[in-house]
């Protein structure tokens, strides 16, 4: 009997589990043929998270969950679930009941006729904003240019992964992780399902514009050295005017006489100038800093409890 292990990330999800573990309960009935796990991974909620996790443990063997010591990033929970889980294979799946667990005996469809990943495209993306529609669609097209391997637009973390696949992924241990990227460059054998992103239920989304660039900007550096060449080619092209510049001067003072002027013009290019060193030294900032945080080769994540015993 092949094993399916279905892993939720949860961060004060203290509303939303008691709707989504009937809709998983049901699933898991109706396909028998298959070993279940729920292997939820509570991400340091403020709330009563742990203590619905706690019940539903009780009343369900199938229930599995890991404790984080503190608030890590949905990124870091996600690697946690990666190593704790034991299934032939795993489906990624958002506590908020935004992806449909209906699509997953799909997935395990085109899992069985061979297919490694089986990712679930988004149709529509809900009740959502039309500024961060259009921002999510510019930041992967711009990731995708960048980029020296295929990124998957409109593709989040809903989908299944073989065993395969969950053993390449636990091999990347890098502390800055874009886990999205990550599910291209492993590659292997992909398959694509379209799906309407429903709504949240209950609570509130983590998710506000501070925390999505800060994601963005991951993963544009964790797979792209994009933004350095970019500085580079704009620094020759901003010294290469200022020679062309200073040349134009000087042949226009020798030939005619004109003295040099333009103590406003001069002030505006020393400010342009600096504007662009500045920048120039934030993006490789931001490359150094991830450098920084790597050789310190500290644990993405700490586990307080697993199935509320203690892990030392």
């Amino acid at each position: 009997m092949k094993k399916v292990s279905i892993l939720i990330p949860c961060f004060n999800e203290e509303k939303s589990l008691p709707m989504l573990y009937p809709e998983l309960a049901k699933l898991m009935d109706a396909h028998a043929a298959y070993e279940w796990e729920l292997m939820f991974v509570n991400d340091g909620s403020a709330d009563g998270t742990i203590d619905v996790l706690k019940q539903l443990r009780q009343q369900d063997s199938r229930v599995n969950y890991v404790d984080l010591s503190r608030n890590f990033g949905k990124e870091a929970a996600m690697l946690a679930g990666f190593d704790y889980v034991t299934g032939d294979c795993m489906v990624i799946i958002d506590a908020d009941l935004q992806h449909p667990p209906t699509l997953i005996p799909e997935m395990i469809k085109h899992w069985e006729a061979g297919f490694d990943d089986v990712y679930a495209k988004r149709r529509t993306r809900g009740r959502e904003s039309w500024l961060r529609r259009r921002l999510s669609l510019l930041f992967y097209k711009l990731l995708q240019s960048s980029s020296r391997f295929e990124v998957l637009q409109n593709v989040g973390d809903f989908r299944l992964l073989d065993r395969k696949c969950i053993n390449a992924l636990k091999k990347m241990r890098e502390s800055e992780r874009y886990t999205k990227g990550m599910y291209s460059w492993i590659g292997f054998r992909k398959k694509e399902l379209e799906f309407d992103q429903g709504d949240r239920l209950a609570g509130e989304s983590s998710w506000n514009y501070r925390r999505l660039i800060s994601l963005a900007l991951d993963g544009i550096t964790s797979f792209s050295g994009m933004p350095l060449r970019i500085s580079t080619i704009v620094g020759f092209m901003v010294s290469m005017c200022a020679f062309l510049y200073m040349i134009y001067v000087f042949v226009k003072a020798l030939i005619w006489g004109d003295p040099v002027q333009g103590y406003p013009t001069l002030v505006i290019l020393i400010l342009f100038l600096g504007g662009i060193q500045l920048l120039s030294l934030g993006i490789i900032g931001e490359y150094i800093g991830r450098i920084y945080n790597e050789t310190k080769n500290r644990p993405d994540y700490i586990v307080r409890q697993f199935n509320g015993d203690d892990v030392l």
